[in-house]
């Protein structure tokens, strides 16, 4: 199996330790605690007290609670972009628990959703609070989720020996994006309304069958009662799925190990290096993921008691009527940089005439736009394969960082775009910017790993942490 050398490039070296040095070593993930507080719990010690009494009853559970914490050495090079993760965890949490509580007022009829959740409001002991922080929860997840996936994108967490951990951290995504649309839904507005009926559009653009699942999907010809059951039935019981995906996702990154700023692989020649390079995950980040949460609380709780309202949209205020269409009708801004990729690709465009001719009108404009959408989520999964250089981190590549950046600054402006009505040069700026999201993925990005000179490296990360910090601001042993 392959490799990683000290500075990130791949190579196919076979490991130069036999089996009984390796299990000698400190790894990230399968070290003795180094820390005094962990100490007891990992052995070098008999637990006592409440703890004792835990491992004589639950001992798997001990010990599961001791690898993935104590006993999970990271990199001690982590910088305040691999907090993201952690805090999308505990923002998932509290969507967890208010969720459930709103469940247990909220009426899934056509005839007296919109009215419930009303009552909820205004009713119910401190129901408009716990709605409102469900509400901006779901807007918080996507924040979190987006910086998550730019760091992921910038340092390179999903090269190789993490690929798996990138394609589950895919499948959340997927996962949130479908709990969210059907969330949606549930206030029975207008906006959600008629977004829930575009949406659910797209499935009759499939040829052939596209007619029968939007059918089965609604439960009918239209959106209405069925629709409704249905919808909140999936939005109760995806959590289930996302819950899974996730415990598989911590799974697989505590078995690879933490990617960190350089690239640089963890030192596994002797446990002292591998002690030099990494930290135990109790307590140093975990305090540190605390911090930031504090921070990200403050912020969040200022959005629910002050604005809450401001990322919806007036007319979800309105009771569902299918007989009156909004005049513009606009997603979620978490889903707006793909419904304006969706929107991008219309009949004028020639690339969509060519594929139309070519499938002999099989895969019109309408499916054009939707395989579109769908390809634009697809690519990022397939980033492993698709990144051809040598280096894992982009902080040594200078070409790499600029047209990252640019496609940063594409993924705000499609947002932007996806809420402006499909008319006038609005189109225009849609189909660039999904020009250059595919692009970047499926041109780009693998030239850029053969045509590129990489930046000098550290050698090891305690070498990078020294520069950063000093060796004085080392912690105490």
């Amino acid at each position: 199996m392959g490799k990683h050398d000290a500075q990130g490039h791949e190579t196919d070296m076979p490991s130069q330790l036999g089996q009984n040095e390796q299990a000698n070593l400190a790894p990230p993930s399968d070290t003795s605690c180094v820390s005094s507080a962990c100490a007891k719990g990992a052995g070098q010690a008999a637990p006592h007290g409440m703890a004792a009494w835990w491992a004589e009853r639950l001992p798997s559970v001990v010990r599961l609670y001791r690898r993935h914490m104590c006993e999970h050495f990271v990199p001690k090079n982590l910088n305040i972009w691999y907090v993201f993760g952690a805090l999308a965890l505990l923002v998932l949490g509290m969507q967890l628990l208010t969720g459930l509580v709103l469940a247990m007022h909220y009426k899934a009829d056509a005839a007296r959703a919109f009215a419930s959740v009303e009552g909820i409001m205004r009713h119910v002991r401190g129901g408009a609070v716990i709605r409102y922080v469900h509400s901006t929860g779901a807007s918080a997840i996507f924040v979190l989720l987006y910086l998550h996936m730019a760091r992921g994108l910038l340092y390179g967490s999903y090269r190789k020996p993490r690929e798996l951990v990138w394609i589950f951290g895919c499948a959340i995504f997927l996962a949130l994006m479908a709990e969210a649309f059907m969330g949606y839904l549930l206030p029975w507005g207008q906006m959600s309304f008629w977004g829930a009926t575009v949406i659910t559009g797209l499935f009759g653009a499939i040829p052939g069958i596209g007619e029968s699942i939007q059918t089965w999907l609604l439960g009918g010809p239209a959106v209405d009662n069925p629709t409704l059951n249905r919808f909140f039935s999936l939005h109760y019981l995806l959590p289930f799925v996302i819950a899974a995906l996730v415990i598989v996702h911590i799974w697989a990154f505590h078995t690879t190990g933490n990617n960190n700023p350089t690239g640089i692989e963890v030192r596994r020649g002797s446990k002292e290096e591998a002690e030099k390079d990494t930290l135990p995950f109790w307590p140093y980040f975990v305090i540190k993921d605390l911090f930031a949460l504090a921070v990200i609380l403050v912020v969040f709780f200022a959005v629910v008691g002050f604005m809450p309202n401001y990322l919806g949209h007036p007319d979800n205020y309105i009771e569902a009527n299918p007989l009156a269409t909004p005049a513009h009708i606009v997603p979620e801004w978490y889903f707006l940089p793909f419904y304006a990729i969706l929107r991008a690709f219309t009949a004028d465009v020639w690339v969509v005439q060519l594929v139309d001719w070519l499938s002999f009108g099989i895969v019109d404009a309408k499916f054009f736009g939707v395989l579109a959408m769908f390809g634009a989520i697809l690519v990022m999964a397939l980033v492993p394969w698709l990144d051809t250089s040598r280096i894992r981190s982009g902080q040594y590549r200078p070409l790499f960082k600029w047209w990252f950046w640019i496609l940063a600054v594409d993924f705000v402006v499609l947002m932007w775009v996806g809420a402006m009505p499909a008319e006038g040069i609005y189109p225009y700026i849609a189909l660039a910017g999904a020009a250059y999201w595919f692009a970047y993925f499926l041109i780009i990005l693998p030239l850029l790993g053969i045509i590129e000179k990489p930046l000098p490296m550290p050698q090891t990360i305690e070498e990078d942490f020294n520069a950063h910090y000093g060796p004085e601001t080392h912690p105490a042993e």
